[in-house]
């Protein structure tokens, strides 16, 4: 059984409980997930039924459905979709990733608010009914955030404290065990479009928008079908685009750690000097080789984190496209279709 609730109470200024009922949208980024859809379908169904029925938005739910590169019936399910919401099939050229995905169905989305969430149905649709009456209390960024890790393995547990951590040491703004289902208001996609870059972590830029913001806690399910499309590399990946986009403190560390084995060099050039002076024997093979080894490794790490930073410099130089559109369909409840903004399929048209 589901459950989610409101963890922040904020009072919200008085103009932001005047807002009208919203049009809902929903983007699901899809890679391979056609044993997923059918209960996907079906749970989003309910989901718009609870929420007509509580008058929390007011027209039928658009559902963005964003093929990624899919090679199996993903996007043949799409187009051939019979399903009481509205749905919106946005087929990418090719896979580009994840966070590309997302994107495309956030500016493409036509609703008053958009909910992003994954099609494997691990975070709770119930949580979006929280999530819009946040929206209408006034905050403009609702984040979904699990209330606990007890059914990941040790490993995931681990390494995701360790990552919180690691990234809060840094200086980069996250919200922790949240990762992107969350509610946008459309002023709020209109301020992401603005950012630029073509190295994409969403759940640190929506971070730097700086709107108001609530919290609804849920409890993760295990997925309705099929496998995480997420391995360790990709994890791995997304980590340190994280780390990369949002904190320049690896290169100042690189800095600082070089002062110290200068400093420490100087020292020890000082002792060596002294003790020739005095007429000892300076060790040798040893005492060299060693630190030579110690310090070329320190070097290629060096180089590597540089190199991190030239390569996300050199992927923005370029300006090539986020991601491109090959094709979008309408499907499901044509009559209540939503209107979407149409855009350009390059990734300069969210400027």
């Amino acid at each position: 059984m589901s459950s989610f609730q409101n963890t922040v109470d904020v009072d919200f200024p008085t103009a932001a409980a005047k807002r009208a009922i919203p049009r809902l949208s929903i983007v699901v980024p899809c890679h391979n997930e056609e044993l997923a859809l059918p209960a996907l379908f079906e749970r989003l169904e309910r989901l718009n039924e609870d929420l007509q029925a509580a008058k929390l938005i007011s027209q039928n739910t658009e559902v963005v459905l964003v093929d990624d590169g899919s090679y199996d019936a993903t996007w043949k399910m799409i187009e051939t979709a019979r399903t009481p919401l509205t749905v919106r099939g946005i087929k990418l050229s090719r896979n580009q990733g994840h966070q590309q995905a997302l994107f495309a169905g956030l500016i493409h989305a036509g609703g008053d608010v958009v909910v992003s969430m994954d099609a494997d149905l691990q975070d709770d649709p119930d949580a979006v009914i929280g999530m819009i009456r946040a929206y209408l209390k006034g905050a403009d960024i609702v984040f979904g955030v699990r209330a606990s890790r007890e059914s990941d393995t040790w490993f995931k547990r681990a390494s995701a404290r360790t990552y919180y951590r690691i990234l809060e040491r840094l200086g980069v703004d996250l919200i922790p065990d949240h990762a992107d289902f969350r509610l946008m208001s459309r002023k709020s996609i209109r301020a992401l479009r603005s950012f630029e870059e073509s190295n994409l972590f969403l759940r640190g830029l929506v971070r730097q928008l700086g709107f108001t913001t609530d919290v609804v806690t849920y409890d993760r399910s295990p997925r309705v079908a099929g496998e995480s499309k997420y391995t360790l590399r990709k994890m791995i990946s997304l980590g340190l685009e994280g780390v990369t986009s949002f904190s320049v403190k690896p290169l100042r560390m690189i800095v600082l750690f070089g002062f110290a084995v200068a400093a420490i060099t100087f020292l020890y050039s000082l002792y060596s000097i002294y003790a020739w002076a005095r007429g000892d024997t300076i060790p040798g093979w040893t005492s060299v080789v060693l630190p030579l080894s110690l310090l070329g490794g320190v070097h290629l790490i060096a180089l590597g984190v540089i190199g991190e930073y030239v390569g996300k410099i050199y992927k923005e130089t370029k300006r090539r496209p986020r991601f491109i559109v090959d094709e979008i369909v309408s499907a499901g409840d044509a009559e209540q279709d939503i209107e979407a903004p149409v855009i350009n399929v390059t990734a300069n048209s969210s400027r």
